[in-house]
């Protein structure tokens, strides 16, 4: 595996000082490794970003630090919450005759007959898988090639990955499966589905009124109407006096 290589400067600034470093473009960091003492160090924030997108966590860099190259893995990046500015960056200094576990991405490749003819959906539930291997030896990534996925249930175990075993060991489960051609509707998305619409239904029937509701409203509704027209009616021989639109009786003789 090449080695990328990036310039480093030993670090004295430390603690909360950091921040001023970073205003000028720098990114605090430290070198740590088995039976090496940890040193600390700043990377120009221009240069790391395009050899991180190189190595990612698995490539090797070949960091000079005052004139002395280090073969380092990127351990862990330290990014801010919000403006997702690199905070910090852990160097972990390899052995290259050391074995070293890490974990690799896993890269879907290709087009799957059964998506392409709509006949199931992909499924990826293994994004990464984990090895061991002498760190010249790690690849980017491992391509997992889906074109003789055909037909529903055709499936592609972490086995079947094109891996040189002969020189590294692959410490996830063998039998895990990397991906899946399932079916487009599962019988979990039909049962809910049903589920969904008999609950549906039945908030429905319970909203709308049944006939006998329907005549009782009617019979209620005629029974208020008589008995407003009924008190317009039964109006009192006091209240008729009382009524300025009607004379008295003995005014009517005259």
């Amino acid at each position: 595996m090449e080695q990328i290589p990036l310039s480093a400067q030993k670090r004295t600034v430390l603690g909360k000082k950091v921040k001023t470093l970073r205003r000028e473009g720098l990114i605090p960091a430290h070198v740590f490794g088995h039976k090496i003492p940890t040193i600390h160090v700043q990377v120009k924030k221009t240069e790391f970003g395009p050899v991180f997108e190189k190595v990612g966590e698995t490539g090797i860099i070949s960091l000079d630090v005052d004139k002395e190259k280090r073969p380092v893995m990127v351990r862990n990046i330290q990014v801010h919450p919000v403006s997702d500015d690199l905070l910090h960056v852990d160097f972990y200094q390899v052995n290259l005759s050391e074995k070293v576990t890490v974990n690799v991405p896993v890269e879907v490749t290709g087009e799957a007959p059964a998506v392409e003819k709509k006949i199931g959906l992909l499924l990826t539930p293994v994004s990464e898988i984990e090895i061991e291997a002498l760190p010249a030896d790690i690849p980017e990534k491992v391509e997992v090639d889906i074109a003789k996925l055909a037909a529903i249930g055709d499936e592609i175990k972490v086995k079947d990955l094109p891996i040189d075993r002969s020189k590294i060991e692959v410490k996830t489960d063998e039998e895990l499966v990397v991906a899946q051609i399932g079916e487009l509707v599962t019988k979990e998305m039909e049962a809910v589905e049903a589920e969904m619409e008999a609950e549906a239904a039945a908030a429905q029937v319970e909203e709308a009124p049944t006939e006998g509701e329907e005549a009782k409203a009617e019979a209620g509704e005629g029974e208020e109407v008589a008995e407003a027209e009924g008190a317009e009616a039964a109006e009192t021989p006091q209240e008729a006096e009382k009524s300025p639109d009607k004379k008295p009786a003995e005014e009517n003789k005259k």
